[in-house]
This record gives C-alpha cells, sequence and structure tokens, in this order.
C-alpha cells in the first residue's frame, strides 16, 4: 500500500479523498492540507500506528480538537528528513573529501620519505661523506615532523567538526522524539518505550501504565484563554516529570492527557505514584503571567492499568483510559484503577 500512497491513480486517489473529506466533516475537522494529509494517509492504509491512533480517539469519543490534530500530523505525518538532516549530510560528504586527501598527502608523503631514505642508503655504500648523509637525513627528518604537525591539526580540526555534526544529529533526533509545548516525550517516543518495555514485562517483569487529564480543562481554556492553558499543561508536565522515577517515562498522549509507563512497577505501586502526582498538582499556585492574577487550582484525574502478558498496546491504554473515565464520573480529582472498573462493571 506505501506505493499506492506514494504514486495512486486518479480513481484510488479521489476515492481516498473523498472518504477522508468525509470523515473530517463528520468529526467537524478543519480541513486544512496538514488535517487532509493525516485522513487521507488514514484511509490509504499505509500506516498502521497512524490508523490505530485515530481508532482509539474514535473509539472514545475524543475531540480532534487542534492540539490533537497538530500531534498527529506531527507525529505520524511530518517528514522525517529535516534541514538538520540535510545540511549533516552535505557537511558528511565534505569532511569526508577532506579526510582522503589528508590521508593521499600522508601516503604521497611517506613514499617520498622513504625513497630519500633509500637514496641516502645507497649513497652511504656509495662512500658519500657522512656529513653530507646526516645532514639530509635531518632535513628530510624535519621536513617530515613538519608534515606530520600539519596533518595532525587538520584531522583535529575534522575531528571536531565531527563533534558538532554528532551533536546536532543527537539534538534533531532528541527534538523528533519531544512534545514541543511541554517538553516531554511525544507519541513516536512513547510507541518506541512501551514496545520494548513489553518485551521485558513479557517475561515475568511487573509494567503499569498511568494517564492523567486535567480536569475541566476546557471551561479553564475558555475563561482564561489558550495561552494560560498552554502555561498549565507545561506545569502538569513538569510535576508529572519530577514525580515519576528515573526509569519512568512521562510522555504528552494528547490535548490535556499525559501518560506515563512504569516498568518494573505493579498496579498498588503505580497507583501510588499516581497519588502522589494528584497531590502535588493539587498544591500547585498558577499564576496568571500578563496580570499576575492567582488562578483557581487545577486538578486531575489518573486511570491507572497494568500490562498482561502478550497483550496490545491499544488493550492496556483502552483499560488504563476506561479507568480515567470512571475517575472522572466518580467526581473527578481522584484516582481509579483497572480493578475499581473490573468491580464497577461487574456491579452493573
Amino acid at each position: 500500500m506505501a506505493s499506492d500512497f506514494d504514486d495512486p491513480d486518479y480513481d484510488y486517489a479521489a476515492s481516498i479523498a473523498g472518504r477522508a473529506v468525509r470523515s473530517m466533516a463528520e468529526q467537524r475537522i478543519p480541513p486544512t492540507p496538514t488535517n487532509f494529509a493525516i485522513w487521507f494517509q488514514y484511509y490509504a492504509g499505509s500506516h498502521d500506528d497512524l490508523r490505530n491512533a485515530v481508532d482509539l480517539l474514535i473509539d472514545h469519543n475524543r475531540p480532534f480538537d487542534t492540539r490533537t490534530n497538530q500531534d498527529l500530523f506531527e507525529t505520524y505525518i511530518a517528514p522525517q528528513v529535516s534541514a538538520v538532516v540535510l545540511d549533516t549530510s552535505e557537511r558528511l560528504q565534505t569532511l569526508m573529501g577532506a579526510a582522503k586527501e589528508f590521508l593521499a598527502t600522508a601516503i604521497a608523503d611517506n613514499r617520498s620519505q622513504m625513497q630519500v631514505i633509500s637514496q641516502v642508503a645507497d649513497q652511504g655504500q656509495a662512500g658519500v661523506d657522512p656529513k653530507t648523509l646526516v645532514a639530509r637525513l635531518m632535513n628530510e627528518l624535519a621536513r617530515a615532523a613538519t608534515r606530520t604537525t600539519r596533518l595532525e591539526a587538520g584531522f583535529a580540526e575534522k575531528a571536531r567538526e565531527l563533534d558538532v555534526i554528532r551533536d546536532s544529529l543527537s539534538k534533531s533526533e532528541e527534538r523528533a522524539r519531544t512534545d514541543t509545548l511541554t517538553g516531554l516525550a511525544n507519541r513516536r517516543a512513547l510507541d518506541e518505550f512501551l514496545r520494548k518495555a513489553q518485551t521485558t514485562a513479557d517475561w515475568g517483569e511487573p509494567l503499569s501504565v498511568l494517564l492523567l487529564d486535567i480536569d475541566h480543562f476546557k471551561t479553564f481554556n475558555d475563561n482564561f484563554g489558550h495561552g494560560v492553558g498552554d502555561q498549565v499543561l507545561r506545569l502538569m508536565a513538569k510535576v508529572l516529570r519530577e514525580k515519576v522515577r528515573p526509569q519512568d517515562l512521562p510522555a504528552r498522549y494528547g490535548g490535556e492527557e499525559l501518560i506515563a509507563v512504569l516498568p518494573d512497577a505493579d498496579l498498588s505501586a503505580c497507583a501510588e505514584i499516581a497519588e502522589r502526582i494528584r497531590r502535588a498538582i493539587g498544591e500547585c499556585t498558577i499564576t496568571r503571567r500578563s496580570t499576575g492574577e492567582v488562578l483557581p487550582n487545577i486538578t486531575v484525574s489518573v486511570g491507572v492499568a497494568q500490562y498482561r502478558t502478550g497483550e496490545a498496546t491499544a488493550d492496556l491504554i483502552e483499560r488504563c483510559d476506561r479507568a480515567l473515565y470512571l475517575a472522572k464520573g466518580g467526581g473527578r480529582n481522584r484516582i481509579v484503577t483497572e480493578n475499581e472498573v473490573d468491580r464497577a462493571e461487574a456491579a452493573g
């Protein structure tokens, strides 16, 4: 299907485009080029991760708001070959060319030096004045030392340039895995971490997830504006980052939802960490930067679930999401685990 998406025929492309436009209308998604790209590729079927993410949002009646659409585009659609990568490629080509020249020069100088030494040896056997031979050898050694120093300086300079390129690539990779608003891991980094954590968990180690949602965030945004809402999200991300353990991965899941993956933590341990996060957020004081006004306290609801050996990631997140919705329905500002969901469903 990837080749169909890259270069589809007219009828196929028109069919995909029609389905994309209809879905966008049903979800009341603005028909911008970036949003259209998401839904065209969704129906083209060339990206399983995108399809799974969109299906999960639809299954749980999540709104495709501006932030969610932007997350989907940046995570699954945006080109991966950035200007940094292209520039790096050109710089590497230049460096490799310079290295080849250095090596060619070193080889040529080596040959020249060997020829001089050989000539001196022949002249020594022919009875040439030893003082002359020594002077010639000393002169050649001085020239060789100068050439070596020049080559070492050139290689040192290129090594420094390689360090700069390596640093640029590292920063570029980090940006590609980071949510721009919160500084947390994005969905791509989350998916990679979860896949690796699952592999370990399938050997018997516990693995749990907590999903956090800001209570009444839409009302907060409506009352104080999206700029203040972004400030709140950054603050929530800071608290989440500080309260999880070093081995855990805090990430932005979408919109106002944050998530944390906790390897080697069972349901009880994860719930304890979630409670620490909930309390810390409730104690935060939020000040409107433009006016100095102290805003109402923010609370969060959190759902917690533990991985079951062999299950799909989507199933783990779905159970966590059900626990979050039960927390929302139970009055908000609370922690609910998947066990409580099971009891609630059993009770009818």
